[in-house]
């Protein structure tokens, strides 16, 4: 396998759970990562190294190879019954499909067009029975604070945030932003979205005030989920007052804000607007029936970085998103029920949908989240969490490898 076209991306499988006892493995093959200075880090920006799964990992992959070509096999001869068969497979479904493909609208495919589900039911309320107690994120803030989440913790705070939104006149096709550092509740935020139906649209934290508008009005969001502040690289970013700063230029179908305490330090809050989080939750309880809806239905807006024009909304469809979001976790990553998974992407991008809020929940995996910058307070930061936090899967860009390389 060639690294470099393998979606950009480096995938490491660790030997151990802890990351110093023997360093970290590429398919069960030891690699290790030698300093470059500046003036020949050119010559890492082309990865032509072959891997060649050792023996042990073969054994214990989730996919052999004569799986992988039978799959391959399936696939080419009727991609319809494919995916059909994944689809009732892998996914819950509360009203099952009976069409797999309608293509009367081409270019516009709808899949499992006559099917209902609830992706939140599909991450969170499936696992209950077997795997309630296991954890499903662990979070690790920039400062150093650490939270373990279970899969029925996160289940409750996913209904009670549910239950506040619901509480606040939100409905199944509403718009809502979402603009927060990468924290549990980020998550619970985007889950409770498709609990009820709503749509939500993330935004990432690092945007300017005027990005967050443009987002705003083009989606037309009746609530935004924010925070006071977020940590990056030992400084708080204002992440509230960069809203106000995007609400006062517009954003008129904005009517509610609601702002989760992160940092502390002191924030405006626009009276009969502005809500804490944790003000919202308050006697909400925790359990929140699921909004069925179709598999077409909108899971979720994200928006292009606007780099080559106006920012353009991709819209997300709920079964088809939530089955290529699982079988990649389960398939790429070979994720089983003992990993521990880190994906370093935020959630303001799609890898961060696929791989940290959605896939690895619905493959019932336990993630890990990041809060801050990969240097701060040392450039060994990322070595330090896998190391702690017990990471056996690895997953990050290119980019931020060379970046440390440089340090």
């Amino acid at each position: 396998m060639c690294l470099s076209r393998f979606c950009q991306l480096l995938l490491l499988r660790l030997a151990k759970p802890v990351f110093g006892l023997q360093g970290p493995t590429i398919l069960g093959v030891p690699v290790s990562f030698a300093a470059v200075s500046s003036q020949n880090i050119k010559s890492v920006l082309v990865e032509e190294r072959r891997f060649t799964p050792s023996e042990d990992f073969a054994a214990e992959a989730r996919l052999k190879p004569a799986e992988v070509e039978a799959l391959r096999a399936e696939a080419a001869a009727n991609y319809k019954g494919f995916w059909a068969r994944h689809a009732q497979t892998e996914l819950r479904w509360h009203k099952p499909f009976s069409v797999t493909l309608d293509e009367s609208t081409a270019p516009n495919y709808r899949w499992f067009v006559d099917g209902e589900l609830n992706v939140s039911w599909n991450c969170l309320d499936v696992h209950l029975e077997e795997r309630g107690h296991k954890t499903a994120i662990t979070f690790v803030g920039e400062p150093g604070d650490v939270r373990h989440v279970s899969y029925r913790e996160l289940h409750a705070d996913v209904c009670r945030f549910a239950n506040a939104l619901l509480a606040d006149g939100v409905k199944p096709g509403d718009r809502v932003v979402i603009y927060m550092p990468l924290t549990p509740e980020a998550i619970v935020a985007m889950h409770a979205c498709a609990r009820i139906g709503a749509i939500h649209s993330v935004v990432f934290g690092g945007f300017s005030a005027l990005s967050l508008k443009d987002r705003i009005e083009d989606a037309q969001a009746t609530v935004l989920i924010t925070a006071d502040g977020g940590w990056r690289a030992g400084k708080i970013i204002e992440l509230k007052e960069a809203a106000d700063k995007a609400l006062s230029r517009g954003c008129r179908s904005i009517r509610r804000v609601i702002v989760l305490k992160r940092t502390g330090h002191d924030v405006k809050m626009k009276e009969a607007r502005d809500l804490w989080w944790h003000d919202a939750i308050e006697g909400k309880t925790p359990v929140c029936d699921p909004v069925w809806v179709n598999a077409e239905h909108p899971l979720f807006l994200l928006y292009t970085s606007g780099s080559t024009g106006k920012p353009k909304g991709i819209q997300h469809s709920s079964a088809g998103f939530l089955l290529g979001a699982k079988l990649t976790t389960k398939w790429v990553f070979d994720i089983q029920e003992r990993d521990v998974f880190w994906c370093t992407a935020d959630i303001g991008w799609v890898t961060g949908h696929s791989y940290v809020a959605y896939g690895p929940l619905a493959a019932g995996a336990t993630v890990v989240i990041y809060e801050g910058a990969p240097t701060h307070p040392h450039p060994g930061r990322f070595w330090q969490i896998i190391e702690s936090q017990g990471v056996t899967i690895f997953y990050t860009a290119p980019t931020a490898i060379r970046a440390l390389m440089k340090l």
